[in-house]
């Protein structure tokens, strides 16, 4: 039954047949007939179809629930056993905010070394997004704000608080400041994270609790495209501590801290929860929990 789960996950995220059986790399006469199966073992209808995808009955919306939880279970169970015979290794899927990227740079060397045999991929994503991958068992962890978004019940580890740093070039009027505050720019074009970024939400409530209007002649879902167009002249952005200054070092930028906002911002890394955890999550959460500790 499990690969008929696995099947129906893929139809409710996708919305759509034709794109679930791509994901799952089968026809989509095998994805619908798998789906037929599961519904006749179940003794209920799961999807509304006629011609189309008509998304999930009742049941279907009940069936979910109980299918990630047996998925994710399976998944667990795989993993115990394969630490059981070889130690840890396998694939960490992390989905983890712009801003935060270096992070998760610092996490994965630093476990790598540790569990050579257990290999990454880390994807940039939205914090709505990483908590909507995690749920749907598309990564097994993120790293996103702890205290914007609601997360449900989840494992976290709480990595840092966000500390904002103005990117400018050299020659700014700005950068001979040591300290600069969110009213002072008023009239400086602005160049900013998209506006379904927590960052560019947390950034634009500090600009209109300073008065000023958040107004951006740039936006990207690119830090390196913020840093390029700051490179270029005339414009300015606004960065947490860590990715600027790693995406200024040996140019031409200066860094100046901007003014603490009164409401401080918590990133951390997420997962599902489960008890226990399989090994391979269970040791990046301990391994997380050192390196805060070794701060």
């Amino acid at each position: 039954m499990i690969d008929k789960l696995e099947m129906f996950l893929a139809v409710a995220k996708e919305a759509h047949f034709g794109r679930a059986a791509q994901s799952l790399g089968i026809t989509q006469p095998t994805l619908s007939a798998g789906i037929k199966q599961l519904e006749a073992q179940l003794g209920v209808l799961l999807i509304f179809r006629g011609s189309r995808y008509g998304g999930l009955t009742p049941e279907g919306q009940s069936a979910l629930i109980w299918a990630r939880r047996i998925v994710g279970d399976t998944r667990q169970l795989r993993e115990e056993m394969r630490a059981t015979r070889h130690g840890l290794s396998g694939r960490l899927r992390i989905a983890v905010i712009p801003t935060a990227l270096t992070w998760a740079a610092k996490i994965s060397a630093r476990f790598g070394k540790a569990h050579p045999n257990v290999g990454f991929t880390i994807l940039s994503r939205t914090s709505v997004e990483i908590l909507q991958m995690i749920d749907d068992l598309d990564v097994d962890a993120g790293i996103s704000y702890l205290d914007n978004e609601p997360l449900g019940k989840v494992s976290m580890v709480r990595l840092y608080d966000e500390r904002y740093m103005l990117v400018c070039e050299a020659a700014s009027p700005l950068a001979a400041r040591d300290r600069v505050a969110w009213s002072d720019l008023e009239g400086h074009r602005l160049c900013l994270l998209t506006s379904d970024m927590q960052n560019r939400r947390i950034i634009n409530r500090n600009l209109a609790a300073a008065g000023v209007t958040p107004q951006a002649t740039v936006e990207s879902s690119s830090t390196v495209v913020l840093v390029s167009h700051v490179l270029e002249g005339g414009w300015v952005t606004i960065l947490p501590e860590d990715i600027a200054r790693f995406l200024s070092h040996g140019k031409a930028l200066r860094l100046v801290q901007l003014a603490r906002p009164e409401t401080i911002h918590a990133v951390g890394l997420v997962a599902p929860w489960r008890e226990p955890h399989t090994p391979v999550l269970e040791a990046l959460l301990a391994e997380a929990r050192r390196m805060v500790g070794d701060r």
